[in-house]
């Protein structure tokens, strides 16, 4: 409650997560929580797209070493769980007791949410997976065909195709 003159003024705590050119990655509290720590251990995934869109850093971490994404997890939040991770979040972020965000809904009993961030952690490595194996064999990335093409097939008049080496198919 605030005092302004003779009335006092209630506060909610989601007045300071929409305070008109504040700096939205600067910490709000001395356990270094910015507003968009507030917004995602709150539930609120209005005031954390806010936050996100006046270019908050989604992977700060405050002095336990969380990241929005594991206080969105501590409450089983699923709706701002999937914005952080729409938005690109780093689900492998470690707190200070070495816990990630699945880690942390696992242990809170948020299956819902561990299950979530389970699939996208396993999905995150196919694609990095299938990325590595691009970049060291490019034949499994689409070029094979191509380098077929070099070769050049040429139909001959007895209706065999001849390479452009010479040899008959």
């Amino acid at each position: 409650m605030l005092q302004h003159g003779h009335h006092a003024v209630q506060v909610d705590s989601r007045t300071c997560l929409l305070e008109p050119g504040s700096a939205v990655n600067a910490p709000r509290d001395a356990c270094g929580q910015s507003p968009v720590h507030l917004a995602a251990q709150a539930g609120h995934a209005f005031f954390l797209l806010w936050q996100l869109q006046a270019g908050a850093d989604l992977n700060q971490q405050d002095a336990f070493g969380e990241a929005p994404i594991h206080k969105a997890a501590k409450i089983g939040s699923l709706e701002c769980l999937s914005l952080l991770v729409a938005s690109d979040a780093l689900i492998d972020l470690r707190n200070k007791n070495g816990q990630t965000a699945e880690d942390l809904a696992w242990s809170c009993g948020f299956l819902q949410c561990a299950k979530f961030l389970t699939t996208v952690k396993h999905t995150q490595n196919m694609k990095s997976s299938e990325q590595s194996n691009c970049s060291f064999n490019t034949n499994n990335c689409g070029l094979l065909p191509k380098n077929k093409r070099a070769y050049g097939n040429v139909d001959n008049s007895d209706g065999k195709k001849q390479r452009s080496d010479g040899l008959l198919c």
